[in-house]
């Protein structure tokens, strides 16, 4: 039965990266910064490194996945394992094959749930899992809708005269060299030097009077690219330990191999079956610009860095999904339908587990 909770644990890991892999890099290919290929093998080797990095950065993340203290000791079977292992991974799987994106967290803890009530019955610790688990996992889209929407407004707010070109530059020049600014730049001198904001064609027509000129279009590519293999590995590092966790007290592998062969097998998920996930996420919620998916990702890294180190169980989907939210809420271009289609099934994630945690135990137990 411990092979068979392995078993579980490595199909509930394939199944992970084909929902989740390219959360961290929708924004870079629906923003058409990369291809899906090239978004893909950013995605692939960032949640790798995140996998590893997980052994030393989230521990007690393994700890709380483990069940320990949800249900007895007496409880904590292989059986009772893999049954959670199966009820998350076929609630996953089936809302990959829609196309939506959903948490194996949300996945994990309506499985626990389940499980538990048949495996422990009334010893089930329902206040532990709603204290330790609901709460972050609430809280993790609504933090992700309004951190994506107020760096979006921030940006507008410190580049109205940016949207007006094409490829936007800031220049520092000589005030004592400096032509006349072009219509549509904005200024601001000083006795020696003046900070130009203007389009990079009439930063270049200054000639000898820059000092330093800086395009912005490729620093928000590059912020952006940054941003995206960091959401990557922040994913790494907080759903590695929450599989994991699941087979840690079997003694079966260390951590550190635990960690190699799991974020194997959510590179080979997401290789093979991540894409009508990534469309969603990418195209079909609303439309954005590299620095829109910038302002997303940055929420996303953020809080999900920010709730590994402090044990937080939030799911990645829930806050990159919300930043994605937040930049189209802000923009007026968000697809409410589909919006509601993928909360619904948020919603959904846990009695769905749950009910195929209770029936998975049954069977098994």
């Amino acid at each position: 039965m411990e092979w068979l909770v392995a078993a579980a644990a490595l199909l509930l890991a394939f199944v992970n990266g084909a929902n989740d892999n390219m959360k961290g890099v929708a924004t870079l290919y629906g923003s058409g910064v990369l291809g899906y290929r090239r978004a893909l093998l950013l995605a692939t080797v960032s949640t790798g490194l995140g996998s590893l990095a997980s052994v030393a950065l989230a521990g007690s993340l393994a700890r709380a996945f483990s069940a320990r203290g949800l249900v007895p000791d007496a409880a904590l079977t292989p059986d009772f394992l893999a049954a959670v292992a199966f009820a998350a991974a076929a609630a996953v799987l089936l809302a990959t094959r829609l196309g939506l994106p959903v948490s194996t967290t949300h996945a994990l803890v309506g499985a626990l749930a389940g499980a538990g009530l048949v495996a422990a019955g009334s010893a089930l610790d329902l206040s532990r899992l709603g204290g330790a688990f609901a709460l972050p996992l609430l809280a993790g889209p609504l933090l992700g809708l309004a951190l994506g929407a107020a760096l979006v407004r921030t940006g507008r707010s410190l580049s109205p005269r940016f949207a007006g070109a094409p490829d936007p530059c800031v220049c520092v020049e000589r005030s004592e060299l400096a032509a006349p600014a072009a219509a549509g730049a904005a200024s601001l001198a000083s006795p020696e030097l003046s900070l130009v904001i203007a389009d990079a064609g009439a930063c270049d027509a200054r000639g000898g009077a820059r000092v330093l000129g800086l395009r912005l279009r490729p620093a928000i590519d590059a912020g952006h690219l940054l941003s995206g293999g960091l959401v990557g590995f922040a994913r790494g590092v907080n759903d590695t330990p929450k599989i994991f966790g699941l087979v840690a007290g079997l003694g079966l592998v260390t951590p550190g191999t635990g960690a190699l062969v799991l974020g194997a097998a959510m590179a080979l998920g997401g290789a093979l079956a991540a894409r009508r996930v990534a469309e969603t996420l990418a195209r079909r919620l609303t439309p954005m610009t590299p620095g829109q998916g910038l302002a997303a990702n940055a929420a996303t890294s953020f809080l999900v860095v920010g709730a590994s180190q402090l044990g937080l169980p939030v799911s990645t989907t829930h806050v990159s999904a919300g930043g994605i939210f937040g930049i189209g809420a802000t923009s007026g271009a968000l697809h409410w339908t589909l919006a509601g289609e993928v909360a619904l099934a948020w919603v959904a994630t846990l009695p769905l587990a749950a009910a195929l945690g209770a029936i998975a135990m049954a069977l098994l137990g």
